[in-house]
């Protein structure tokens, strides 16, 4: 009977669950979608009982396409967004929906926990607090909705809950504590005067009490969890974490000096460094936070293959029969014609800030921007258009990193960017970089599967398993005379937001009275 690790990467629109043996190797995946609700501007909530039901369909669906066999799993890691939050009993019995990671209604809080000028504002590159963060959530819920802030027993993550689901017992992780909560273990673990300050010094009691690191094992899969999902009680749950972050163990990123590109609804840039630093424009370093004894460093775009995807469910609709013809997707289908127009996109030039900017200007009051649109402009333009903006944004968060000692050449990249040369290579084009494609794309459901062959007792540690477990496809080099057109691009990009940032905030104000 092969030996099978189970990985579960619950992301912004579906949780996918990937078996693999221990070599790394898939054999099996499937995935469930599940629905999110945007009732206003910047809002985005989803419910965590779907991501459960999603979870057993994914698993099952997973199981039957491999035929894998129950009791041939070795253990069980997880991933999930972050930051999502969820607010609900001891029992994980949900109090309201999740406010999940992309979620900036929060604003106000941030603005305020960023007037206190408290020391762990450092994780914040001592610049803006991101309204995507735990105690900005937590501080709309006790304002907003009192009633169900003193209602609740636990305020957790996504990944949290998940644990719970599965096992019964409550842990919080190192992952999404160290970069989302300001948990320091380095400095004694929470800066209680920190909490006490913003007003929220009873949310550490509703927090899960013990954190674990990545890999760690939970407790064995309850009889409960394995009922419903088709599994064996007491197969070993490992602790797991944020999706991104657990995506670069899937990369093989686990050592200083590397970088990883993890793609999909959002981007996120992350690197591993032997030395702590703080520094405008960057978030981290967050210690602990993925290997222990490195700290993380982070920066990120809200909004990038989730703005591609508004626009193709938005303006495409008359290409879904014609792509379906041909056997393709919308994307496959207008890519040739985008390839066609050329860097630049013929004039058009789009601020990839749809649901605010995460870094370099964590400014959850900007929004997304179209320049240059003129009656020659097809979507195809503006297909191409969008992905030089998103890779704009990348870029700007490359140049923080440089401007700090990490001086990137090549990116480890995952996610729903890398079923795209094109955008790959306009990535490369903008910021000269060779970029490296796994074998396995869903880097952060092997991420998982890694842990869980560490929680299994597989491999010793995660750097060991990574060393069995991850191994590379293709890669994307940089074409450097269209470098030379993005680099004049990129600059009016920069220029965009210090000069348009206080229109911008006006103007949405306007909008939403």
């Amino acid at each position: 009977m092969t030996k099978v690790l189970m990985g579960i990467d619950a992301g912004t629109e579906s949780v996918r669950v990937g078996f693999y043996d221990i070599k790394g190797n898939e054999l099996s995946f499937a995935n469930a979608e599940y629905k999110t609700y945007h009732e206003h501007p910047g809002w985005a909530e989803q419910k965590p009982e779907d991501w459960w039901s999603c979870l057993k369909t994914a698993t099952k669906k997973a199981m039957e396409k491999g035929s894998i066999e129950k009791e041939s799993i070795l253990g069980i890691s997880m991933d999930t967004t972050c930051c999502s939050v969820v607010a609900c009993k001891d029992d994980g019995t949900p109090l309201r929906n999740s406010i999940i990671w992309m979620d900036v209604r929060a604003g106000e809080q941030a603005e305020k926990i960023t007037k206190t000028d408290h020391r762990v504002l450092q994780y914040n590159g001592f610049g803006n607090v991101s309204a995507e963060w735990m105690p900005c959530k937590a501080m709309w819920i006790k304002e907003n909705e009192p009633e169900i802030y003193n209602q609740a027993e636990k305020v957790c993550e996504f990944t949290d809950w998940y644990t719970y689901k599965l096992t019964g017992r409550w842990t919080g992780n190192i992952c999404n504590t160290s970069a989302r909560w300001y948990y320091n273990r380095l400095e004694g673990g929470w800066p209680v005067d920190f909490y006490e300050t913003i007003g929220l010094g009873d949310l550490i009691e509703k927090f899960p009490e013990e954190i674990l690191d990545l890999g760690d094992k939970v407790a064995g899969l309850s009889e409960e969890a394995a009922e419903e999902l088709g599994l064996v009680p007491g197969t070993i749950v490992g602790q797991g974490g944020v999706d991104a972050f657990i995506g670069m163990i899937g990369l093989g990123v686990v050592k200083p000096g590397s970088i990883a590109f993890i793609t999909g609804s959002s981007h996120l840039i992350l690197g591993l460094a032997d030395r702590n630093f703080h520094a405008p424009g960057v978030w981290g370093t967050y210690p602990d936070a993925v290997i222990k004894g490195l700290g993380l460093v982070e920066g990120g775009q809200t909004s990038s293959g989730s703005m591609i995807k508004w626009f193709k469910n938005n303006f495409c609709g008359d290409l879904e029969a014609l792509a379906e013809k041909e056997g393709m997707n919308v994307y496959e289908y207008m890519t040739p014609e985008a390839e066609k127009v050329g860097p630049g996109a013929e004039g058009l030039l789009i601020m990839d800030w749809w649901q605010g900017n995460r870094t370099p200007y964590t400014d959850p009051n900007v929004r997304g921007m179209i320049y240059g649109l003129s009656l020659k402009h097809t979507k195809e333009h503006i297909f191409r258009a969008m992905m030089e903006g998103i890779a704009f944004g990348s870029e700007n968060i490359l140049q923080s990193f440089r401007q700090n000692g990490m001086a990137p050449t090549e990116l480890y990249a995952a996610g729903g960017a890398t079923n795209s040369d094109l955008f790959l290579q306009i990535h490369a084009d903008v910021s000269n970089v060779t970029i490296h494609v796994p074998e396995v794309k869903q880097a952060p459901c092997l991420g998982s599967a890694i842990l869980a062959s560490v929680t299994a007792g597989v491999y010793d540690t995660i750097e060991e398993a990574v060393a069995n477990m991850v191994r590379f496809e293709k890669t994307i080099e940089p074409n450097k005379e269209n470098h030379k057109i993005y680099q004049e691009l990129f600059a009016q990009y920069q220029d965009v937001y210090p000069q348009f940032k206080d229109w911008m905030v006006k103007t949405s104000s306007i909008a939403s009275r």
